[in-house]
């Protein structure tokens, strides 16, 4: 198993019910291909760097988690499937880092 680090943002236009249920299917997509979160992070509802699809914020959930790398390629187009995620990131790493991140003091 190999670790990874993954920022989702998805659309600030969304109610906490779907946030919800769409973390939910993030979590059973990476059950299925036989992955497991260690740990996560709400980040909440943030600035973004620059405007996607002309949102200026979005609502950031990280996580880490491990799954055979030859797995990220259907987590991807799980991902991109849905019309609430704007962005997402996924980041192989030796070592997961300590929580809580830096970005999880920040909260606005």
């Amino acid at each position: 198993m190999d670790k990874f680090e993954a920022v989702l943002l998805f659309s600030p236009e969304i109610n906490a019910d779907i946030l919800k249920k769409e973390i939910d299917k993030f979590r059973t997509n990476l059950s299925t291909q036989e992955g497991k979160i260690i740990d996560e992070e709400e980040w909440g509802l943030r600035d973004l760097s620059y405007n996607i699809n002309k949102f200026n914020k979005a609502f950031y959930n990280y996580f880490q988690i491990e799954i055979s790398g030859n797995y990220i390629k259907n987590l991807n187009n799980d991902l991109s499937q849905s019309e609430n995620i704007l962005r997402f990131l996924f980041i192989k790493v030796d070592k997961h880092q300590e929580l809580p991140t830096k970005l999880n003091y920040e909260k606005k």
